[in-house]
């Protein structure tokens, strides 16, 4: 599955928010649109940021406790 396509299923649940810290390091913010709920996810890259927040979204599906 496409970078572009996981976003927007992301997008579906979650606001998502981006930034840089000083060492170049992605920092992917998201926040659930119903709970407001926040999870941060870091990584050197763009895919990697989106491939962890993906997992972490589809596991909150499967197991919303």
């Amino acid at each position: 599955m496409k970078n572009t396509t996981k976003l927007k299923l992301i997008l579906l649940k979650y606001s998502v928010t981006f930034d840089m810290d000083e060492d170049e390091n992605l920092l992917m913010t998201i926040t659930d649109k119903r709970h407001g709920e926040k999870e941060t996810f870091v990584h050197k890259n763009y895919t990697a940021v989106v491939r962890k927040a993906f997992v972490y979204m589809n596991k909150q599906i499967r197991n919303p406790l």
